[in-house]
């Protein structure tokens, strides 16, 4: 298959018709080339189908009975020529909005095209001197390597700005006659007919563009060669690949002008593929987007696990025994329990020695517990990526998804998932709820974290929450600043207390009342205390919809981490803005609304 004899057949081919179960024949086409081996580009929409592929002949031949095994290909047809290898390195099968991106709907090729002149016939025109206006439809770097002559290059840089280009043509043009081409046809399909919308009146494609021309006529009333998008780069009229050269990334044929171009880098870019930072940044999110996918695919806590879990001594402890500092630092866990976990030996001081509870613990020390820990519970790991350069990183966090480590959760935890994707690893900035969704700001470094989290402190961080809360607010807007308890009460939570809370402050602007005797809120937040908006809803009477801990009946469960199936928390950090540490750029940033937080007007 692979000696120098070996000839490969390449193809291409589309053909507009109505299709449907796109998936379906998008799994079959996949199997069957991989099957067969071959390469290319398989394109399907609902409009149609578009390919270009290379392989043996056999194979091909197999591949486009294949296509026309789909309701409404029956009458496919290929365009073929050869090459000694094969132009493209993978395959790909994709689903589109369109088989060629135009951008206007009122054009449909499976329902009308304009008029098809053969090949022949336009030669025939042309020999004979016919006055006719050839309009080249494609991007202007293909036209550098090769036109008919006297053809009016259409002027665009993509397919999607032809119609601006159309609305530039003079307007003595629409009454002349006029041939539209292309490489194939394809991109005909749809200029022709958008220019007879456009009150053009005599308008003809050329059927199977520039490809079929050769192939029946040769070269005539042509100069230069065709750019086709693989790696042979152009064909000659005899359909023979030519020694044209091309960006290595994006494959524009460069002029040597171009290639003194600065945004020319040889192997990386050209004028032509040059990427923007905003272009680099989508690209970055899209690789952290398929490196979560594989974090969490399966759950890093789906499996039972050995863990070791630190402890330090501080100073108010040195001199105690090991078994009463555990007891008082852990009061929830009894000294039974404690002492069996002793004797099984299961702590070790920082030198790797075995510890029982009689251990004298002495300030600075470190010491670990082995614990063998079950499955953690199912999260919402739908994790994204917002933002990110070299000092920030913004994340959209899901719920029921815990921040950090703690009580069942370790690995399934939005920290633990983020440090297997970020190296080193961020630090958070602030924190959200386990059942809590929307933005979350890190930081690269310790240092930077600690510098934006002084922008907290002097509230230049602005924060804004969505949330749904059980009744309607007799006002419109509210500030509450009933103080918050700073010690955990039940399954830690956190109550008003008017003694010796710490000040809060969060300020509510209903945006909308429902029928159904709910409420949607604006939340900002002056101060940070643990559960702050829930807490100062709970003490106005309006709890947050789904929240399990703080009971329209003001009643505080013992509920902390909601179960997937459970109902959501209706609380979302919705808006985020900073400055950034190191431009002083203020930064902005505003998530999606969830389903439940839609504000069109009641009816």
């Amino acid at each position: 298959m692979n000696s120098a004899d070996t000839v490969y057949q390449n193809i291409s081919g589309y053909l507009f018709a109505r299709l449907d179960n796109l998936k379906d024949w998008r799994a079959k086409l996949i199997h069957e080339c991989k099957a067969h081996q071959l390469k290319g580009t398989i394109l399907l929409s609902t409009e149609g189908i578009n390919l270009f592929l290379a392989g043996q002949r056999e194979d091909i031949d197999h591949l486009i009975s294949v296509v026309r095994d789909i309701p409404g290909l029956e009458k496919f047809q290929a365009k073929f020529s050869e090459s000694d290898h094969q132009p493209f390195n993978r395959m790909l099968v994709r689903i589109k909005k369109e088989i060629i991106s135009f951008g206007v709907p009122e054009v449909d090729p499976a329902t009308y095209t304009s008029r098809h002149l053969p090949a022949q016939t336009l030669k025939q025109w042309l020999d004979e001197g016919r006055p006719v206006t050839l309009l080249d439809t494609r991007n202007d770097y293909e036209v550098k390597l090769g036109t008919f002559r006297n053809a009016i290059p259409i002027g665009v840089d993509t397919f999607r700005q032809f119609p601006d280009a159309v609305a530039k043509l003079p307007e003595e043009m629409k009454k002349q006659p006029i041939v539209t081409f292309c490489t194939g046809g394809i991109r005909c399909e749809k200029a022709a007919p958008y220019m007879e919308l456009q009150g053009f009146e005599n308008i003809f494609q050329l059927d199977g563009g520039i490809l079929k021309y050769f192939e029946e006529v040769g070269g005539d009333h042509y100069d230069g060669e065709c750019f086709v998008f693989d790696h042979r780069v152009g064909l000659d009229p005899s359909l023979r690949e030519t020694p044209s050269a091309i960006c290595f990334h994006c494959q524009a044929p460069l002029e040597e002008e171009e290639q003194q171009d600065p945004r020319y880098v040889e192997g990386e870019s050209c004028p032509y593929c040059f990427v923007s930072e905003e272009q680099k940044m989508a690209m970055t999110l899209e690789k952290r987007r398929a490196a979560l996918a594989k974090v969490v695919n399966p759950l890093p806590g789906s499996v039972p696990y050995e863990n070791l879990r630190p402890l330090f001594v501080k100073q108010d402890f040195d001199g105690w025994k090991l078994l009463d500092l555990l007891l008082r630092v852990f009061p929830h866990i009894g000294e039974d329990e404690w002492r069996q976990r002793l004797a099984e030996g299961r702590f070790r001081h920082q030198n790797g020695a075995v510890v029982d509870g009689d251990q004298i613990v002495r300030a600075g020390e470190r010491y670990e517990q082995r614990m063998t820990l079950a499955a953690e519970p199912d999260v919402n790991a739908d994790i994204r990526f917002v933002y990110e350069d070299s000092a920030l990183i913004v994340i959209r966090k899901p719920a029921p998804l815990p921040m950090h480590p703690c009580g069942r959760f370790h690995r399934n935890t939005l920290q633990s998932i983020i440090n297997q994707v970020v190296h080193p690893a961020p630090r958070p900035v602030h924190r959200l709820d386990a059942n809590t969704t929307g933005l979350v700001l890190y930081a690269r470094t310790s240092p930077l974290c600690a510098k934006m989290q002084r922008q907290f402190q002097r509230q230049t961080i602005e924060k804004t929450y969505l949330v749904r809360v059980q009744g309607h607010p007799e006002w419109q807007r509210h500030c509450c600043e009933a103080p918050i308890s700073s010690d955990p009460d039940v399954a830690g939570s956190r109550v008003i207390d008017e003694t010796d809370g710490l000040p809060s402050r969060t300020d509510f602007t209903v945006v909308k009342r429902f029928h159904d005797g709910t409420a949607l809120l604006e939340a900002a937040l002056f101060t940070g205390r643990t559960n702050q908006i829930r807490v100062h809803l709970w003490h106005l009477g309006h709890p947050v919809c789904g929240d399990a801990t703080y009971l329209l009946s003001r009643q505080v469960a013992a509920t902390q981490t909601l179960d997937c199936k459970d109902e959501p928390l209706k609380l979302h950090a919705w808006r985020l803005s900073c400055d950034h540490p190191h431009t002083g750029q203020r930064l902005s940033f505003e998530d999606e609304r969830p389903d439940w937080a839609v504000i069109d007007p009641l009816p």
